[in-house]
């Protein structure tokens, strides 16, 4: 992936993965816009880093996509990297009856989301220079942490779509890449910690970001980042063993 001289949309951008995505690409020399659903968050982000752009958009909502396909095509036509970074991750017990609009959260975020808005950019993208869609995935894809069961199933999916979507536009000018967090020290999973400002743990983001960039400079299209790499390789056969942890 060239990484200077883009356009980027990034969903989520408001902390973790996808702020820091937005700061790295920024100091490359990029055109970057996050969205977010926090408004006081994404003014604090635009007031810190001078030229970043700001959307306040919900990617549960359909018609808000819509809208920010929409937004982005007549404010900056020339946007050519989408990245779908925006997520959720609950805690669920099924060993009792689930709360299905926490479920649904999970699969509009994690999955109907970034489905639906990359197949709203891909007729826009044909006609730029350097397309890339990047999904944001999680090495959870491979590997299911037991006690966030839907949250791992929408990776799992994403996983699968990203084969699907890449080999579908594979005939266009269109890149699709794949990037697969390990555990990352972000607030991800707040919802199921007593501290709301406890964060999540796992590798330091400024770790994180490093290896996928070089991983996106390196034309990589399925990018396993750091523990990520050994639950991609090692798959089902350390099911048993990695949720015994917990």
């Amino acid at each position: 992936m060239q990484i200077n001289g883009n356009t980027i949309l990034i969903t989520g951008g408001t902390s973790g993965i996808g702020l820091a995505f937005a700061e790295e690409f920024v100091k490359h020399g990029n055109t970057v816009i996050i969205t977010g659903r926090r408004q006081d968050r994404l003014d604090a982000i635009q007031q810190r880093i001078p030229g970043i752009v700001v959307k306040n958009a919900d990617m549960t909502d359909a018609a808000q996509r819509e809208e920010l396909v929409n937004w982005v095509y007549t404010n900056y036509p020339e946007t050519n990297v989408l990245i779908n970074n925006a997520g959720v991750q609950l805690a669920m017990d099924l060993s009792k009856p689930v709360d299905p609009a926490r479920v649904y959260t999970e699969i509009d975020t994690n999955l109907v989301g970034p489905i639906h808005l990359g197949s709203l950019f891909v007729p826009h993208l044909l006609g730029q220079k350097n397309p890339v869609i990047i999904n944001v995935t999680s090495g959870l894809a491979w590997i299911p942490a037991a006690f966030m069961p839907v949250y791992c199933a929408t990776k799992a999916a994403m996983h699968s779509f990203t084969l699907s979507q890449r080999w579908q536009l594979r005939n266009t000018k269109i890149q699709v890449i794949e990037v697969a967090p390990p555990s990352v020290d972000t607030e991800l999973g707040h919802d199921r910690r007593e501290d709301k400002t406890q964060s999540h743990g796992g590798i330091p983001i400024a770790e994180f970001i490093k290896e996928a960039m070089a991983a996106l400079i390196e034309g990589e299209l399925e990018a396993a980042i750091g523990g990520a790499k050994d639950l991609r390789a090692k798959g089902e056969t350390i099911f048993e063993a990695f949720n015994s942890r917990f």
